[in-house]
């Protein structure tokens, strides 16, 4: 099947597991900081959290911003941070910083 052959349903759905298959797999990968994410791509676990409310919002539907991270993280922000957030090297600092000047 071609992908111009897909219709708007069936693309909301390919969207919606694609983001879960992300989703999964950021939950995989518990290794990975949120700021080696912001270093390498612009965009963290945070993010995604952020941009689910906002996508909430613009559709008038009040989704909190706690509740859109517990999607994301698979877990409570705050259970997350203590389980798997590292404090960021002076490294990772640095290139944060440099990345996100503009």
């Amino acid at each position: 099947m071609d992908i111009n052959e897909i219709d708007e349903r069936q693309q909301l759905e390919l969207e919606a597991a694609t983001f879960k298959r992300l989703l999964a797999h950021l939950d995989s990968r518990k290794d990975v900081q949120n700021i080696d994410l912001m270093n390498l791509a612009s965009f963290c676990r945070n993010c995604l959290s952020k941009w689910y409310t906002a996508e909430a919002q613009a559709k008038g539907l009040d989704v909190d911003l706690e509740d859109a991270r517990a999607m994301v993280y698979g877990m409570p922000y705050s259970e997350w941070k203590s389980k798997y957030q590292t404090e960021a090297t002076p490294e990772q600092l640095k290139k944060f910083e440099e990345t996100t000047k503009e």
